[in-house]
């Protein structure tokens, strides 16, 4: 094999968004905001990774109560991370969503 053809090694960061599929009431999101979610990363991004058929599951303690979420988990990679964008989408998605906060988490990676 010709290693000299081989891309070099690409640090990148994997953000993670994790949305419910329903608000605190139990009331299931039309597919929509998903949808809208969807088109607004692949447009930034140029892509993404919906983990979408067996939600993930999500349970949080607070103030002495429990609770769950059934999640889907949007993933894009980026680079550079723009933080400041990031913290302004959040907060659309915390109110397209209604949540206190959306949990997006920013990982380093590197592309082998």
């Amino acid at each position: 094999m010709d290693h000299s053809k081989l891309s070099p090694k690409k640090s990148m960061y994997l953000i993670e968004i994790f949305l419910p599929l329903a608000d605190n009431s139990g009331s299931r999101f039309a597919p929509a905001c998903f949808d809208k979610v969807r088109k607004t990363l692949t447009e930034k991004f140029g892509g993404l990774t919906a983990f979408t058929r067996a939600p993930a599951e999500g349970t949080e303690t607070r103030g002495g109560h429990q609770r769950s979420d059934e999640l889907i988990v949007f993933e894009v990679m980026t680079e550079p991370l723009d933080e400041a964008w990031w913290t302004d989408y959040r907060k659309v998605l915390d109110a397209d969503f209604r949540q206190d906060r959306i949990l997006i988490r920013a990982s380093s990676t590197t592309l082998l």
